[in-house]
């Protein structure tokens, strides 16, 4: 029965098989135009280029976990509600909860999209890598190239080494350190998710319980099965932890959810920047204010004299005019 299964699994796997050993060759190709071939090392930078190529293909899930997670958080207060409404009716409570979600277009199994989309990754990788030790060729992996994989070494260890299996000391211990970066590095994931964008209203009820499960369980089963893991995966599952703190310090930092420290971080900071802009000068300089212009002066008109007054010699004007001139005087002033 048990052997039905994995032929069934096997079958099922073989694309991913496939894609992954087809991922490794092509990054192992890349890196032996610089490197030596059969290094450890050479392998080690195409697990980590694996990992990068897996990631940017789950950014769209790692988007729609984020905004999953933000709804949740917001919607606390009101599954509070219905839960002093219907708390003494568990059946109608998931009824108008799942209604709630419904109307809000949140599906609750979102959070955990990017990991469950990673398990096969991981099985598919260390399928490879437990095939590869045993010096047979796998997907894309000619013979040369899985013996070169297979005994491939890092720090004195092979990538196909685990805990289980380390044939030294040293290796053994060499695998119980990244199993517990691997762990720590899974914790922090989870623990900066919850200390930075979480609202106090979300740190308790169903949803704080599901991530306080994830942050301390989660370790924990990484950590047991961690021992089985060969090196290669540790890699690959280290880096990607690595790749989730860069990704969420990224979102958390610049598009916090409402009501968290770091909504109050961002503000603070965005209140320093201002204050520096205006301060230094760089700022925004204000226009000053238009001068005034005075309106133009109207021409005045002279006053309009009689006929009357004109013939008589008054112009109405305050300068002496002196008596009137007589018509001889001219022919006088011209003799003389």
């Amino acid at each position: 029965m048990l052997g039905q299964l994995g032929q069934i699994l096997h079958a099922v796997l073989a694309p991913l098989y496939y894609a992954v050993s087809a991922i490794l060759v092509g990054f192992h190709g890349l890196f032996s135009t610089v490197m030596n071939p059969n290094s450890g090392w050479t392998w080690a930078l195409s697990i980590i280029g694996l990992t990068v190529v897996i990631r940017i293909l789950l950014i769209p899930l790692f988007v729609k976990q984020i905004k999953t997670s933000r709804n949740m958080q917001l919607l606390q207060p009101k599954i509070k509600e219905l839960q002093k409404k219907y708390g003494h009716d568990r059946e109608r409570m998931a009824q108008e909860t799942m209604k709630l979600y419904q109307e809000t277009g949140t599906n609750p199994f979102a959070s955990c999209l990017p990991l469950l989309m990673q398990a096969p990754v991981l099985y598919a990788l260390f399928h490879v890598l437990r095939t590869a030790a045993q010096d047979n060729a796998i997907g894309l992996l000619t013979q040369a190239q899985a013996r070169s994989l297979a005994d491939g070494e890092i720090f004195g260890a092979r990538i196909a080494d685990s805990f289980t299996s380390a044939p030294t000391v040293h290796v053994r211990v060499l695998t119980a350190a990244l199993v517990i970066i691997m762990t720590a590095t899974t914790f922090t994931t989870q623990r900066q998710l919850m200390a930075k964008n979480m609202p106090e209203s979300a740190m308790s009820g169903p949803y704080a319980q599901q991530q306080k499960l994830l942050l301390y369980v989660l370790p924990v089963v990484f950590a047991v099965g961690g021992i089985a893991f060969p090196i290669g995966v540790l890699l690959y599952w280290t880096t990607s932890n690595l790749w989730t703190m860069g990704q969420q310090f990224y979102v958390i930092r610049n598009n916090p959810a409402p009501g968290t420290p770091a909504l109050q971080a961002k503000q603070e900071r965005d209140a320093r920047k201002a204050e520096r802009h205006g301060s230094d000068g760089t700022g925004p300089v204000e226009e000053a204010a238009p001068t005034p212009i005075d309106p133009p002066r109207q021409r005045v008109q002279p006053k309009k004299i009689p006929r009357s007054k004109r013939r008589s010699g008054s112009t109405g004007s305050s300068k002496p005019t002196g008596p009137p001139k007589r018509r001889g005087d001219d022919a006088d002033a011209s003799s003389a």
